[in-house]
């Protein structure tokens, strides 16, 4: 997998939580005409944990077949079922997708040993023609890939040359670099952690599988093509206008409930769909048990929208031009708001 933008795409569905097919058609050629690197289908933004398997292979065969020529594709197709994994594997391939992305095995927590043994290298074996990226964020598996197994694994398996990284540990990265040496591809799987981790030495990221790519795919592009041109001054300047985006991946607010305070985490997709929802894109509701943020999350997504807009509004015109909406009114008229969030 080369190096560049890829945008872990979100799944719209419609108010009955079913796919939107014809937003999901849309969503994609937004993509394509901003000049992304590739998109991700079916990833932890895609809602995957949600899908029946026949809905999963839909939304990859249909991301495929509209990418074909115009950008990559990669597929998620994880599992903690290393059959199922292997199944979802040689159907993204039958689809011609450009790559597989696999999370380590969530919940039922094997070592990291047991994850290249009996989950990575297994699958790699049964599909050697189609690379595999592995995708490690151990914040929500409860599993790791150590980066002494990754570089075992990449010398194993000749389909093994790239890795999500969202750790959110530069001591962990720095291992992966040093352990899987120069050519092996850092791909970041944290927004807020692009700009730093493919500028610091010890790391050398080469790009990002982004979720705020989603609604800004030609400025976070920018911004990776910048960072891969050693042109970090004008990269730096596109992260710190991004940055009240880059920020949102995972929204935490502190609420008061009549037993006392609790704090409340709206994890991604949530904070994303609610942006896209509100920017009237195509979108619709989380699935269940997703639902909405609180009104103090929504007020922290809406203050960092409005900050962007007042600040750079090059970066929502494209979504404007596209989707032909008023971005000034999306987010000042509060008819738009309706639903997007619930009191705890």
């Amino acid at each position: 997998m080369k190096q560049g933008c890829f945008t872990a795409l979100i799944t719209p569905f419609n108010k009955a939580e079913e796919l939107d097919k014809k937003g999901l058609g849309q969503l994609i050629d937004f993509q394509i005409q901003n000049g992304i690197t590739g998109i991700l289908a079916t990833g932890t933004t895609g809602e995957s944990p949600t899908f029946k398997w026949k809905e999963h292979d839909l939304v990859i065969a249909l991301t495929a077949k509209q990418t074909k020529g115009n950008c990559l594709c990669i597929a998620g197709t994880g599992s903690n079922n290393t059959a199922e994994a292997i199944v979802g594997a040689g159907h993204a391939a039958q689809e011609g997708v450009d790559a597989i992305l696999m999370v380590d095995p969530y919940y039922n927590g094997p070592s990291s040993l047991e994850i290249r043994k009996e989950y990575y290298e297994v699958v790699a074996k049964e599909h050697p023609d189609i690379d595999i990226i592995p995708y490690i964020i151990p914040g929500r598996t409860g599993a790791q890939m150590l980066p002494q197994d990754l570089a075992i694994l990449s010398e194993n398996c000749p389909n093994i040359t790239s890795v999500k990284e969202a750790t959110g540990n530069f001591d962990n990265m720095k291992l992966t670099r040093k352990y899987c040496k120069d050519e092996f591809n850092i791909l970041s799987g944290d927004d807020a952690l692009v700009y730093e981790m493919m500028t610091h030495p010890e790391i050398g990221a080469c790009g990002s599988i982004s979720v705020m790519a989603n609604i800004v795919p030609k400025f976070m592009s920018q911004m990776v093509t910048l960072l891969n041109d050693g042109k970090a001054d004008e990269a730096l300047k596109i992260q710190n206008s991004l940055k009240p985006l880059l920020d949102l991946v995972v929204v935490s607010t502190q609420e008061e409930t009549k037993y006392g305070p609790v704090n409340c985490r709206a994890r991604n997709p949530l904070p994303l769909k609610t942006m896209m929802q509100l920017l009237g894109m195509p979108s619709g509701p989380c699935r269940k048990p997703l639902g909405r943020m609180t009104e103090k999350g929504f007020g922290h997504v809406l203050e960092a929208l409005k900050q962007v807009q007042a600040d750079t509004p090059e970066m929502f015109k494209p979504i404007g031009d596209f989707f032909h909406v008023n971005i000034d009114d999306r987010l000042n008229n509060t008819d738009y708001q309706k639903d997007l969030w619930y009191n705890y």
